[in-house]
C-alpha cells in the first residue's frame, strides 16, 4: 500500500496531481453510466469518480469495503459546502478491494438510530462514526494539551499503584483476591490519594498523573465504573496561587483543543451562595431563574406543608419564579413535581400569579397578607409561574435546583457553545449523618480545616469549612481538591471526629500517618475528571461517548460481556467460593 495522502486533505491546489487514497466506502451512488463513492477515514471524506469505463470495477462494492484507489484530483463542477474536501473529487483510474464487509447492524454516520446497547455491543463500528472519532480525538489533544502544560510548569509525572489497601471510607471499593495470600485482598485504587500526598513528603513538590480509578458505584450519564483522573499536587502555594496555576491550564486547552480564547479570574462562589442562588454546589451560570428564600413570609403560616417545613433544623423555603409560566399545563408543572420528588422533598408547591393573585391549590391555605408578601418579595409578574419547595435547606435547595435546570433543559435556555467557569469554596468541612448518628467528610479525612477556625473542631465542627474547592463547568463538577491536613494532631483530630478509633486509623491508615513524624509539607491538589471534562467540552451527552469501550448502565460491557463467570479452577486458586 502506497497512500499519498489522506481523505481529509485534499484541495484545489492539488488539482492534476496522481493520488493514492485508502478507506472505507461510506456512501455509494449510481447515477446512470457514473458512479459516485464517498471514501472515508478518519481525517474525513474524499468523493471518488468511476465513469463508463470503471463501473465495472466497483460493481459489487459497498458500504465499509476498503477500497485503496490511484486516480487523478480535479475539481468538482458542482462543489459541496459542507465538506472540507467539497471543491475536489478524484478520478479514478485504478481500484483494489482491501476488503469486503458484510452490512454493519448501525449507521456509519454521525446520526444514527441505532440504540445505546447496539451501539456498544459493536462498539467498534460505532467509533467508525466521524462524530465519535472526532470527540476521541478532542479528548487525546485536551490530555495532550493539559500534559504540556504541565511538564513545562515542573511538574513530574509519576505513576502509584493500582492495586492497593482497601481503606473503606469513601466509594465502595473494587476487591482484588489474592492468590499468594489466602483471605486477603487488594483494592482497586479509588484514586491515588494517599499515595500523591505521599510524593508529597517526599518532597517531589509537583507531581501528576493520567490515572486510572475504579469505584463500585450506580451509573449515571455522566459515571462510569472505570474512569480517569489527570491527578495532581504540589506543595508549598496557597490556595490562590494553585488556582490561579489550574485556570492557566484551563485557558491552554479551551484555546488549544477548541479555540476558545478565555481568560482567567474565574467567578469563586461560596458553598452557601452556590445553594441558595442555584440549588447546586455545582452549578450552572449561564442562565437565571435563581433561587429565593420565601422562609420570613410564612414564618407565621397554618398551611401545614410549609410550618412543618419550617419547624425543622434549618427548614427553609425555596422559590423560583418563571416568567410568562402560567400557561403551563398540568401535565407540565406535574412532570416538575416529579423531579422535585426524585431529589429528596415530598412536592412543590405550584402557583400562578393571574390578574394580580395567586392562583393552584395552595394558595386557599394563605392570608391575603402571604399571598401579597410572596408576590411583592419574589417580584413575580403577571402570567409568572411560582415554584417552592419546603424541607431542610439542603433538601430544599436540591430539589429546587434540579427543577431549575430540568426548566433550562425544557426551554433551551442556553446554547452548548457557552462555558461557563467557577470555583466554589468554602464547602462545610464536615456533614452529619442521621441514620449513623456520626459526621462524615465532606470531600475525605484529608481535606485541610480553615485555618482560624480550628478552634471550632472541638466546640462546634458543623460550622468548621474546608479549604476545598471544586471546578465547575456548566453546571458540572469537572475538577475537585483542596489543601490537605500536613499537621498530625489536626488529622488525628478529624479522624476522631469522623469515629474512627485508635485501632481503625491504625488498621486503615497506619502507614500514612507514620509519614507524618518525618516533615510533612503543606501541600494541595486537585483531580479533574477527564472523561466528564471531555463530555463538557465535546458537547457530549454523556459520558460514554468520550470513553472508547464504556460499560452500559447496568454496569456491563455489550461487546466482551463482562462481567461473566470464571471456571472452578480460577476460583480455587484464589481461594473462594460462591455461595448461592
Amino acid at each position: 500500500m502506497n497512500r499519498t495522502h489522506t481523505n481529509g486533505e485534499l484541495r484545489p491546489i492539488h488539482e492534476g496531481q496522481t493520488v493514492t487514497l485508502i478507506g472505507w466506502v461510506a456512501r455509494r451512488r449510481n447515477l446512470g453510466s457514473l458512479v459516485f463513492i464517498d471514501l472515508r477515514d478518519r481525517t474525513g471524506i474524499t468523493q471518488l469518480v468511476f465513469d463508463e469505463t470503471k463501473e465495472n470495477l466497483v460493481r459489487d462494492v459497498r458500504n465499509e469495503y476498503i477500497l485503496e484507489v490511484v486516480g487523478k484530483v480535479a475539481l468538482r463542477k458542482d462543489p459541496n459546502a459542507k465538506m472540507p474536501t467539497g471543491d475536489i473529487e478524484i478520478l479514478v483510474d485504478t481500484v483494489k478491494v482491501i476488503n469486503t464487509a458484510e452490512v454493519p447492524p448501525i449507521m456509519i454516520q454521525d446520526e444514527t438510530d441505532a440504540l445505546e446497547d447496539t451501539r456498544m455491543k459493536f462498539r467498534y463500528l460505532d467509533l467508525r462514526r466521524p462524530m465519535m472519532q472526532k470527540k476521541l480525538i478532542q479528548r487525546a489533544k485536551i490530555v495532550q494539551t493539559m500534559r504540556n502544560y504541565l511538564d513545562t510548569n515542573g511538574f513530574i509525572d509519576v505513576e502509584t499503584p493500582m492495586l492497593t489497601k482497601s481503606t473503606p471510607e469513601g466509594s465502595r471499593e473494587y476487591l482484588v483476591p489474592s492468590r499468594v495470600h489466602a483471605g486477603e485482598f487488594y483494592a482497586l485504587a479509588q484514586s491515588p490519594q494517599i499515595f500523591k500526598q505521599l510524593l508529597m513528603v517526599a518532597g517531589l513538590e509537583r507531581y501528576y498523573q493520567i490515572a486510572r480509578c475504579f469505584r463500585d458505584e450506580d451509573l449515571r450519564a455522566d459515571r462510569q465504573l472505570d474512569f480517569t483522573q489527570v491527578d495532581i499536587e504540589t506543595s508549598f502555594l496557597s490556595e490562590a496561587e494553585f488556582q490561579l496555576l489550574i485556570e492557566e491550564m484551563v485557558v491552554k486547552v479551551m484555546k488549544e483543543v477548541l479555540g476558545r480564547e478565555i481568560t482567567t479570574g474565574f467567578l469563586k462562589l461560596p458553598f452557601n451562595d452556590a445553594m441558595n442562588r442555584f440549588g447546586s454546589d455545582k452549578p450552572d451560570i449561564r442562565f437565571g431563574l435563581e433561587l429565593q428564600d420565601v422562609s420570613d413570609v410564612f414564618a407565621n403560616t397554618t398551611f401545614a406543608v410549609f410550618s412543618n417545613a419550617l419547624a425543622l433544623k434549618q427548614g427553609s423555603l425555596k422559590a423560583i419564579v418563571l416568567e410568562n409560566g402560567a400557561s403551563f399545563t398540568r401535565k407540565e408543572t406535574d412532570a416538575l413535581t416529579e423531579v422535585a420528588k426524585k431529589n429528596g422533598v415530598k412536592g412543590l408547591v405550584v402557583l400562578k400569579v393571574v390578574d394580580g393573585q395567586l392562583e393552584g391549590s395552595a394558595a386557599k391555605f394563605f392570608t391575603s397578607e402571604e399571598s401579597a408578601a410572596l408576590i411583592t418579595k419574589l417580584n413575580a409578574p403577571e402570567h409568572s409561574l411560582i415554584l417552592i419547595t419546603a424541607d431542610a435547606w439542603e433538601k430544599a435547595c436540591n430539589a429546587l435546583g434540579a427543577v431549575r435546570l430540568a426548566l433550562r433543559d425544557k426551554l433551551n435556555l442556553v446554547s452548548k457553545d457557552d462555558f461557563a467557569y467557577l470555583w466554589v469554596v468554602d464547602f462545610p468541612l464536615l456533614e452529619y449523618v442521621e441514620e449513623d448518628q456520626r459526621f462524615v467528610a465532606r470531600h475525605h479525612p484529608f481535606t485541610r480545616p480553615k485555618e482560624d477556625q480550628l478552634h471550632l473542631l472541638e466546640s462546634d465542627p458543623a460550622q468548621v469549612q474546608a479549604c476545598a474547592y471544586d471546578l465547575v463547568l456548566n453546571g458540572f463538577e469537572v475538577a475537585g481538591g483542596s489543601l490537605r491536613i500536613y499537621d498530625q494532631k489536626v488529622q488525628e483530630k478529624m479522624f476522631s471526629l469522623i469515629g474512627f478509633t485508635d485501632e481503625q486509623i491504625h488498621e486503615r491508615f497506619g502507614f500514612f500517618v507514620d509519614a507524618f513524624k518525618y516533615g510533612t509539607p503543606p501541600h494541595g491538589g486537585i483531580a479533574f475528571g477527564l472523561d466528564r471534562f471531555a463530555m463538557v467540552l465535546t458537547q457530549s451527552d454523556s459520558i460514554r461517548d468520550v470513553i472508547a469501550f464504556p460499560k452500559n448502565a447496568s454496569a456491563r460491557c455489550p461487546l466482551t460481556e463482562a462481567p461473566s463467570p470464571v471456571e472452578a479452577k480460577q476460583l480455587d486458586e484464589l481461594h473462594i467460593k460462591i455461595v448461592k
